[in-house]
């Protein structure tokens, strides 16, 4: 398959987004400015070091890189809009496998509204997938990670450790307990789009995804903010089939796995039955993991059977 036969196999015949002028076809695309914000995010897969065959097929690796978009959108109280996608091909590469990959964001992208409208194309020795995204976000409405105030109540959706758990059991091929929602809750996880916008009335929140661990993800907000932050061991959230697994291993990755795609945010308590309503309407589990507090050096401390420690800024770090 050549580029332009490639194109024409990706491209939309319809497109759902109405400001769009010309998606795929020319130099650029064209879109009318529309009223509010515009969010910009780009995230890059690179075989051998985010992924492997073993532990993702070709519909999982899109479908999973245009989720890691979604949620860093979803952290900023945006609708996504538009993707491009730049791929970098191995001549071993198979046709097929190479328009699964577009199959799985596709896959995705209808479940919100969005449109490809453009990308790149050129070969070389390893698989690497490169997205883009642009969201659009109500104006004053975007969820700023220093907009934690103290007195806030610290949230976060989901269960947390469960897709570092997952590629645990693909790596080492375990049969367990849960093996299934875990592996799904690696390959295919949901970005918490819908919840993020669900709360567009609330006029304080802040919001960060939880793709490098929630040590990371709260020790964001707590500097941007300026502010210190005390999580309670007992309530930060778990799935009852990680006990399957050794101790150390559950606290690692409960809070340094990452690549969950759940939201961690703060909000004042006033507003946090509206936070619970909404997560309720949409059947999606949201759990209080503690408070902000003032404290000098806007750090992050982790209450563990009344033992309150500094929680330690670690997770994924990409150039590490």
């Amino acid at each position: 398959m050549n580029e332009f036969s490639l194109i024409e196999a990706i491209k939309q015949k319809t497109y759902k987004q109405a400001s769009l002028e010309r998606g795929i076809g020319d130099d650029t695309a064209i879109f009318r400015e529309t009223a509010g914000e515009l969010a910009v995010a780009v995230d890059t897969f690179v075989e051998g070091v985010h992924f492997t065959e073993k532990t993702m097929s070709p519909f999982q690796l899109g479908y999973r890189a245009l989720a890691a978009n979604f949620s860093d959108l979803a952290a900023m109280g945006a609708l996504p809009m538009y993707y491009l996608v730049s791929l970098v091909v191995p001549d071993r590469m198979k046709e097929s496998k190479l328009l699964e990959i577009f199959k799985g964001m596709e896959h995705l992208s209808n479940r919100h509204g969005a449109d490809l409208i453009g990308g790149d194309t050129v070969s070389g020795k390893d698989l690497v997938l490169s997205v883009t995204v642009i969201g659009k976000i109500e104006k004053g409405k975007a969820r700023y990670r220093n907009l934690a105030k103290v007195g806030d109540i610290v949230f976060a959706t989901g269960t947390l450790g469960d897709s570092r758990a997952g590629l645990y059991i693909l790596q080492h091929d375990l049969q367990i307990d849960g093996r299934d929602y875990f592996i799904n809750r690696h390959q295919l996880p949901t970005p918490r789009v819908t919840f993020s916008n669900s709360l567009r009335s609330i006029k304080r929140l802040a919001l960060n995804d939880i793709s490098d661990g929630i040590g990371n993800e709260v020790h964001e907000i707590a500097e941007e903010s300026g502010v210190s932050i005390v999580l309670e061991d007992e309530k930060v959230p778990t799935h009852p089939g990680l006990a399957a697994f050794p101790a150390e291993l559950q606290h690692k990755w409960k809070y340094f796995g990452g690549e969950d795609f759940e939201l961690v945010g703060t909000v004042a308590k006033k507003d946090w039955q509206t936070v619970q309503q909404k997560a309720e309407k949409l059947n999606l589990r949201v759990t209080a993991i503690g408070h902000v507090m003032n404290k000098d050096e806007h750090a992050v401390y982790l209450d563990k059977n009344g033992n309150i420690n500094k929680l330690s800024k670690e997770g994924y770090t990409h150039l590490k």
